[in-house]
């Protein structure tokens, strides 16, 4: 089995191979918590393994081992959005007063872009996630989130009104 190949690896991990799966859910990691890590804030790395849980417990009935990667980011936005409504950790805290805005490279502004988007409700950082990060339209959003695609614009909108507010502050 060439390792390269996903397809390969998720046929193989169909099949029962402990190995492949092992392997499929090494390499899904990193990409799941790039999705649950700004919709469900400090409940990412639960969000993260209830994901990998759910691929572990499903993976046999994925029919199309090339729809991979689209199957494991409908999965991670619905369970980051589901722990993020239920941890009041992501609850919104308290900016910070900064004097200036930090320089790209400093780690302050990863911090503050994490609090400003603690501002936002779980569903708008789904909606932000899954435009401005993975690039995907409207309507592919609105089928991922099954919500209308009207509504995708509206969050859309909201969350980047309530985003630059925040950030602003």
């Amino acid at each position: 089995m060439p390792l390269d190949d996903p397809t390969a690896l998720v046929r193989a991990a169909q099949g029962g191979d402990t190995l492949a799966m092992h392997e499929l859910l090494d390499r899904l990691a990193p990409y799941v918590a790039r999705i649950c890590g700004p919709i469900a804030l400090a409940s990412a790395p639960d969000a993260a393994q209830e994901t990998l849980i759910q691929v572990f417990k499903q993976l046999r009935r994925l029919r199309e081992p090339a729809t991979l990667y689209a199957w494991v980011r409908t999965i991670a936005v619905r369970e980051a959005i589901r722990a993020a409504r239920t941890d009041r950790r992501a609850l919104p805290i308290a900016p910070p007063d900064l004097a200036e805005l930090p320089a790209r490279d400093d780690p302050q502004l990863v911090a503050d872009v994490r609090d400003a988007l603690t501002k936002l409700r779980p569903e708008q950082r789904a909606v932000l996630v899954l435009r401005d990060l993975e690039g995907m339209d409207e309507r592919t959003a609105a089928a991922m989130l099954r919500v209308p695609t009207g509504t995708v614009k509206s969050r859309l909108h909201r969350a980047r009104e309530s985003f630059r507010e925040a950030w602003n502050r």
